[in-house]
């Protein structure tokens, strides 16, 4: 005996809008990720970028159990990112040359207290991307942060995930992130004539300074060795060279005059 057609459609189609129904959206944080606003030297380099960290961002998303992750993509790349749904879909860093995104530095809430930074610490408070070279010589590292292989432009957001990988809450996308452009050293210019006037100057001044310093150590030097081959002092007229002996001329007085006779010399 069949179910009756009548009783069957409202299950149907209870079973469509079930299937149909779209699964629950992320939370969107309304915060932008950017490259740090503290006054560091390479902030930006040719294979690394700094950002600031996202301190009282995710309050109120973020559980002690969660982690806060990373993405960087290709620009080009970004929209294309899927957000992963466990632990084993997390994309590596040997992803970035063929899917153009990846996944690192993984923090927990606790990492990323909601305090100012310059209340105390000597540390700057910054996510420095691409800052671990051994991920060139270990693929096996797992989520690493390996330098960036071109100047880009590249994309990041913050992904908040629960413990079994499941996404909670992310960010918006940051602007483009441009890396410095290295140059050969065959395209750096040394001709002289296209130096500044003040460089002209300041390098006359100082070969000019170490031809001075030149000249006087060679008349100290000429003066100290020949002080080495002069005598000390010269022989008085009182003194006579006998020989090869030096001495002085002197007259007897215990001698009657009549009685002194010439001695031998020596």
């Amino acid at each position: 005996m069949g179910i009756p057609q009548r009783q069957l459609r409202p299950w149907l189609l209870l079973l469509v809008l079930s299937w149909l129904r779209p699964s629950r959206s992320l939370d969107l944080i309304p915060y932008t990720p950017q490259i740090t606003a503290w006054n560091l030297e390479g902030k930006v380099t040719a294979s690394t970028f700094s950002l600031e960290q996202p301190r009282c961002v995710l309050d109120g998303h973020a559980q002690a159990t969660d982690t806060i992750w990373l993405v960087v993509a290709f620009s080009n790349a970004s929209r294309d990112f899927q957000n992963p749904k466990t632990l084993a879909e997390i994309p590596a860093f040997p992803e970035l040359l063929t899917s153009g995104h990846y996944m690192t530095l993984p923090l927990s809430p606790m990492q990323l207290p909601c305090t100012d930074p310059a209340g105390g610490g000597s540390s700057i408070p910054l996510l420095r991307v691409g800052n671990n070279a051994r991920c060139l010589a270990d693929r096996q590292l797992t989520y690493c942060n390996g330098p960036l292989p071109s100047p880009g432009p590249y994309r990041v957001k913050f992904l908040l995930m629960d413990a079994r990988g499941a996404p909670r809450a992310e960010t918006r996308w940051s602007d483009p992130i441009v890396l410095l452009r290295g140059r050969a050293p065959s395209s750096i210019d040394t001709w002289p004539g296209r130096r500044s006037g003040g460089m002209i100057v300041i390098s006359s001044v100082l070969s000019s300074l170490a031809g001075l310093l030149l000249l006087a150590f060679l008349a100290a030097s000429t003066m100290r060795f020949s002080s080495l081959w002069l005598p000390e002092e010269l022989p008085t007229p009182e003194q006579l060279r006998i020989g090869s002996f030096i001495g002085k001329r002197y007259t007897t007085h215990h001698i009657p005059p009549s009685e002194a006779t010439t001695l031998p010399v020596g």
